[in-house]
């Protein structure tokens, strides 16, 4: 996987003249087009007054999780531990709330704008164990640049 060519892109989208959900929107899109086992792509918001994560824009197939609690699946898990989780294989996990039945694995980089975890990119694939550190400092790369929208 060629990452450096999709950086460029992104790059392009955060610095077109659209407005941020189309940016992100359009982000979302861009990987999922670009990355064959990034079938799910989609930006979860932090409200840390009611500890909660909300659905932002996304590509893939709708999900009935548009809001998740601090600490409930992997997601959940993110808010609270700011680092990033890569789960190989859903089934294995303890704490995974089911999306589809079609989702084998998942990875979930946080955001951080000023030092506070505002949110975090999820993906889910449908390939068992695709990602690899490769795609963890991509999504970091994509991170520090969308939070330059905020």
């Amino acid at each position: 996987m060629e990452f450096e060519n999709i950086k460029t892109e992104v790059k392009n989208i955060i610095n077109s003249k659209d407005s941020r959900d189309e940016k992100l929107t359009h982000i979302c899109q861009l990987l999922q087009d670009s990355v064959s086992y990034y079938n799910w792509v989609g930006f979860y918001f932090a409200n840390h007054e009611t500890k909660t994560l909300h659905l932002g824009p996304y590509v893939g197939a709708e999900t009935d999780h548009t809001v998740i609690p601090f600490g409930k699946g992997i997601c959940g898990q993110v808010a609270e531990s700011n680092a990033n989780f890569v789960v190989p294989d859903v089934s294995a996990q303890d704490n995974y709330i089911a999306c589809s039945f079609t989702v084998k694995s998942e990875i979930v980089v946080p955001l951080f704008v000023n030092g506070i975890n505002i949110g975090q990119i999820d993906i889910d694939s449908h390939v068992i164990d695709p990602f690899t550190e490769a795609d963890e400092r991509f999504l970091e790369f994509v991170n520090e640049q969308v939070a330059t929208l905020f």
